[in-house]
């Protein structure tokens, strides 16, 4: 991990979490525990935090499709006023708070959909959102809509789906991955701030 300092409960072995689970959450129609995994957009955003923490500092902040908070846990290091970390899948929740009680750091877990809600952050960040097509166009138009009138700033290591215009790209770095779960072992990501034309 990039951010020392921070505990993350993780996965130590990824196929058979994946393997003992799927049964289980195919039964229950519950999504793969993507949670589990410290990924490179959030990464990314952790360490961007770390390293301007004025961005957050006494603001309001939504770390969103949070997976296991590791944005939010930067954030509320590194000072914001409150931090919301929005996820569909009542097993992240479970793990966001977990990894904010073992850091001692208050974040406010959601569990829903929080697309097409009133923006009420002073910043949103998204850690890896574009790698899909359904996905993408779901959130997207409510993200630039946020963007009007506060930094949106989504972390791309590389997914097909992210954005090709409408952001400025305000900082990059090679993030440290698993070949179990990426392509290779280290993936580049941008944080882009989404820029509503």
């Amino acid at each position: 991990m990039l951010q020392p300092g921070l505990k993350l409960y993780l996965a130590s072995e990824i196929t058979p979490l994946w393997l003992a689970t799927e049964n289980f959450l195919e039964q229950h129609n519950m999504a793969p525990p993507f949670w589990a995994f410290a990924w490179p957009g959030g990464e990314a955003l952790a360490h961007y935090i770390a390293a301007h923490p004025e961005l957050v500092r006494g603001k309001r902040v939504l770390d969103f499709a949070a997976g296991g908070g590791i944005a939010a846990l930067a954030c509320a290091r590194a000072g914001a006023a409150s931090v919301e970390a929005a996820e569909i899948d009542p097993l992240a929740v479970a793990a966001i708070k977990l990894n904010a009680k073992a850091n001692h750091l208050q974040i406010t877990p959601l569990l829903g959909d929080v697309v097409g809600a009133p923006c009420r952050w002073d910043v949103i960040l998204c850690g890896d959102v574009c790698y899909e097509v359904p996905m993408t166009n779901h959130i997207m138009p409510w993200l630039m809509s946020c963007a009007v009138n506060i930094p949106v700033i989504v972390a791309d290591p590389g997914r097909k789906y992210a954005p090709s215009q409408g952001f400025e790209m305000i900082y990059e770095i090679e993030v440290p991955t698993l070949l179990e779960l990426e392509d290779s072992a280290s993936r580049m990501v941008r944080l882009l701030r989404l820029q509503p034309v």
